[in-house]
């Protein structure tokens, strides 16, 4: 009687989702693996915040870099923003909130110091070493399937590491329509962004949640970017174009709510998530002003371009320590050591290096990259 109980209480967010929601008798673990009292993708969402990856984010640059203000977004809070705006979705259309949590929180966990920059740098060296492009998104799935738990991975279900896989809110769309996939269409698209360039953008993920995720990405950093922007006095809200204003509004609060309503309106009861045209064309006019006023002046040239010499210091100090086999190197003591032999059997050493930078948060780099001033 009390193991009904248990169960009933357990399963109880499955009651009135929506026939388009991703059910729990659906998970796909990549391992098969028998689950315990937590449903499957809510067993996912704890093990990617007892990882030491999700640990990581309090210290990444979401936008701002060493802007030294208690109140500017970290990667930390944006998973959390994106979290809450991608649960409100999915409970108003009667989707699966914990599949929704678990590929918010872990969506971001493969970005790199110095957020998108530091990114492009980083993709710069991985392809020059013959490595294949490297993209946040990408390392995130990696992250959890071959680099975390001493290169064992979290074993997560398909549906969470495709929602994290396909999360990319750099490329806005006016609807989104999930695309089935086996495991083994999934493991042939992860293994294709390796190899052709700009793929990436073109992925689509397999569930509805995955959709609200990926739109709701964009959604939490639209208005809150401004807010920091602001803050840091690099624009003024009345700076924004009056079509957009108008829309949308100008507080982080009225952009969200207003495209989270939208989305509801469009989307109940519909096998897709779909944007007004309007809001829609807001969105990309806002993306816009955001890339030429804030994203672009985030950085100066200088600083870029200090930037790209110190991750190209790090990359080839490390590279160096590790073709050396020297053990006493912050990428063993901190790192390699914590790795099992299947982590080694399936990495190069330039692809060591690469996971190795790709999980600094920008402290850690930075002290990281003293070390090779002392080799000079």
């Amino acid at each position: 009687m009390k193991e009904n109980l248990l169960e009933k209480n357990m399963q109880r967010h499955n009651i009135g989702l929506s026939k388009y929601a991703t059910k729990d008798e659906d998970a796909i673990r990549i391992h098969p693996e028998q689950e315990d009292v937590r449903s499957p993708f809510f067993h996912d969402i704890d093990r990617i915040i007892y990882s030491y990856a999700y640990v990581r984010y309090s210290d990444k640059t979401q936008v701002f870099s060493k802007k030294y203000n208690d109140h500017i977004t970290k990667r930390m809070l944006h998973v959390q923003y994106v979290s809450k705006i991608a649960r409100t979705i999915g409970r108003a259309l009667g989707l699966n909130e914990d599949l929704i949590e678990a590929a918010s929180l872990g969506h971001d966990l493969g970005h790199v110091p110095y957020g998108h920059y530091g990114e492009s740098v980083l993709n710069e060296i991985s392809v020059k070493e013959q490595q294949g492009y490297f993209n946040h998104n990408i390392e995130s799935v990696r992250l959890l399937m071959e680099i975390d738990n001493a290169g064992l991975g979290r074993n997560l279900n398909l549906q969470v590491l495709d929602a994290i896989m396909c999360h990319n809110g750099e490329f806005v769309m006016g609807e989104y329509y999930p695309k089935q996939k086996t495991k083994e269409e999934f493991l042939a698209e992860y293994q294709n962004t390796y190899q052709e360039k700009g793929v990436v953008k073109e992925l689509v993920p397999m569930t509805l949640e995955g959709c609200v995720v990926r739109i709701s990405d964009i959604i939490a950093y639209l208005g809150r970017d401004i807010e920091d922007a602001c803050m840091l006095n690099l624009i003024k809200k009345e700076d924004i174009p009056e079509n957009i204003r108008e829309i949308l509004g100008v507080k982080n609060r009225e952009i969200v709510n207003t495209i989270i309503m939208d989305i509801i309106k469009n989307s109940l009861d519909k096998p897709y998530i779909k944007l007004s045209d309007d809001v829609f064309k807001a969105i990309v006019d806002l993306k816009k002003f955001n890339n030429i006023h804030i994203y672009e002046p985030s950085m100066t040239e200088e600083e870029r371009k200090i930037v790209k010499e110190k991750f190209y210091k790090v990359y080839e100090h490390y590279l160096k320590d590790v073709q050396n086999e020297k053990k006493d190197s912050k990428i063993y003591q901190n790192f390699l050591n914590f790795k099992k032999d299947i982590y080694f059997k399936n990495t190069t050493e330039e692809r060591r290096v690469i996971d190795f930078i790709a999980g600094m948060t920008d402290d850690y780099f930075e002290e990281c990259y003293k070390c090779t001033r002392n080799d000079e």
